[in-house]
């Protein structure tokens, strides 16, 4: 059973999202909160595996309490949850705190798959963020590859900048998730980069990946 925790300053938010989640039979919401310094008191108590939290609260806003979440219980996986346009603060955060990026838009079946694959390790990048990724990535200077990368890494690295996991990747190309993982690794190489976001975000600026709008 994953436990959930949610925080959100809307009531009635906090409500469709627990009747959304207790559906599911290997979900259960522990608690719920209207802000991040809410959520934090509670985490002790209810354990939560995996946090929801809104971007936009008073006293302590999503980010804030994903960053001192992490800090604290790092095992715990984080999603934010907004209506609100993406800030580079978020962008920011996706790798050190946030596992997860959900906007409020989406139907309650994408809601319940994107916690789910958090939920299992994955991260789940969502369309707003990979839009802010090229909107910054036109503000900043472009970086230059290391290396060139092989007609099947660029063919991985398309799909990396995708909410697809690297077995969804696997199928898509037709190699195994074994093989994903290792041309994800000459990538990271090649583009000097710790993670698949920042790799991602590497190459939207070397114009390596394009994000159709």
């Amino acid at each position: 059973m994953i436990k959930i925790l949610l925080a959100d300053d809307q009531g009635v938010v906090r409500h469709g999202l627990a009747l959304t989640l207790n559906q599911e039979p290997d979900f259960a919401v522990v608690g719920a909160a209207a802000n991040g310094k809410a959520a934090l008191n509670l985490i002790a108590d209810v354990s939560p595996d995996l946090v929801v939290l809104d971007w936009k609260m008073p006293e302590m806003d999503g980010v804030t309490a994903a960053v001192n979440i992490s800090q604290t219980w790092p095992n715990i996986r984080i999603v934010l949850l907004t209506g609100a346009p993406v800030e580079d603060s978020v962008l920011d955060a996706l790798d050190a705190s946030i596992h997860g990026f959900i906007h409020k838009d989406v139907n309650p079946q994408q809601f319940v798959n994107a916690i789910r694959k958090v939920a299992n390790g994955e991260r789940y990048m969502g369309p707003e963020i990979a839009q802010a990724l090229v909107e910054r990535s036109q503000r900043e200077q472009k970086v230059t590859p290391k290396f060139a990368l092989s007609q099947r890494e660029q063919e991985v690295l398309n799909l990396m900048a995708t909410p697809l996991t690297y077995r969804e990747i696997g199928a898509e190309l037709h190699i195994s998730e074994e093989t994903v993982r290792t041309h994800t690794k000459n990538i990271l190489v090649k583009l000097n980069q710790p993670n698949r976001t920042q790799a991602v975000i590497a190459a939207i600026r070397a114009g390596m990946i394009r994000i159709d709008e």
